[in-house]
């Protein structure tokens, strides 16, 4: 099988513990970036590039309201990632090792 930048792109995105654990924040609705914030340690411009690694994955969504950003799961691609998931998990039985 062979991985698309798209696929990069999302395999990327959930290497890192922290951007786990937005999605994670994520799943119960949508955030502002100041609510996320809340949740973590880390520095507001390190924040704003795990949002960002996220953003280009296309694994959040994000909207202005005012002045907040409000940042929400994109289901879909969600979904994209557990086929892919469950693809890798399961192997291609035509494909060579």
């Amino acid at each position: 099988m062979q991985e698309t930048p798209k696929q990069a792109s999302l395999f990327t995105a959930i290497a890192d513990i922290q951007r786990r654990k937005i999605l994670n924040l994520l799943k119960e609705g949508e955030l502002s970036v100041a609510a996320i914030k809340a949740h973590f340690d880390f520095s507001g411009a390190t924040l704003s590039h795990h949002l960002n690694v996220l953003k280009q994955a296309e694994l959040v969504r994000v909207r202005r309201q005012g002045q907040q950003r409000i940042y929400t799961l994109n289901l879909s691609v969600l979904e994209e990632l557990l086929l892919l998931m469950n693809q890798l998990l399961k192997g291609d039985e035509h494909e060579k090792p």
